[in-house]
């Protein structure tokens, strides 16, 4: 049951059609699924809505999505590294959502757990609050953050073992956790596939009945 997980790069792919939702986890492009990405480019996918911490920057990782204009709307927390977002942003050919980071990880946590959003105080008195919900609990005004999910989640682990349990290397882990659970469809690129039973349960980052499907990948 477990072989059944590993597909063929272009089969994974395949997955991701155009206009599609996507998460990919990672931070300023370290962690990211650049093998799976690669091949989203070369596929010609694109219109696509992702969700993802940053924008990485020029010529790595998401990076290479921006460039090459496969997005329709980004929603990230920084995009600072990357001009062409900002360029492609005021120039009306990319949507662009900037979330606060604390809040864009509970929005997510927020779609993977099935609850109606997050309450926080982060953006209150600012343009992070137009047009959202305020809500006053024992007095104090909190904005509605409501959940992300995604129709698909890329993920990229150091070790995978074949039924999907991943563990991250570092700072790679950053939301990849949440973002496994907030996507219909979850595929983890592996840069090695371990055998089952060899990563300890307690080192277990993200666990292999959250993920669907496995393809290997490689050293960046």
């Amino acid at each position: 049951m477990a072989r059944d997980k590993m597909l063929d790069l272009e089969d994974a792919v395949a997955k991701i059609e155009d206009g599609m939702t996507v998460m990919i986890g990672g931070f300023m492009g370290c962690g990211n699924a650049h093998v799976l990405i690669d091949a989203l480019l070369e596929a010609g996918t694109t219109d696509l809505t992702l969700i993802c911490n940053d924008g990485a920057v020029p010529g790595f990782g998401v990076g290479k999505l921006v460039e090459q204009h496969r997005l329709r709307k980004l929603i990230a927390s920084h995009v600072g590294l990357n001009p062409e977002v900002g360029r492609q942003m005021n120039a009306e050919e990319l949507e662009v959502e900037l979330v606060p980071q604390g809040t864009f990880a509970e929005r997510i946590r927020s779609g993977g757990t099935g609850l109606g959003g997050v309450l926080t105080p982060t953006g209150i008195g600012t343009i992070v609050a137009e047009g959202k919900q305020v809500v006053e609990v024992d007095g104090r005004e909190f904005l509605l953050e409501k959940p992300l999910r995604a129709d698909v989640a890329l993920l990229s682990g150091y070790k995978v073992d074949p039924f999907g349990n991943i563990w991250y290397r570092g700072d790679t882990r950053t939301f990849q956790p949440v973002m496994a659970m907030a996507a219909d469809v979850v595929i983890a690129e592996a840069d090695m596939i371990v055998p089952l039973g060899s990563i300890p349960p307690e080192d277990v980052h993200t666990p292999g009945i959250l993920v669907d499907h496995i393809v290997k990948g490689g050293d960046w």
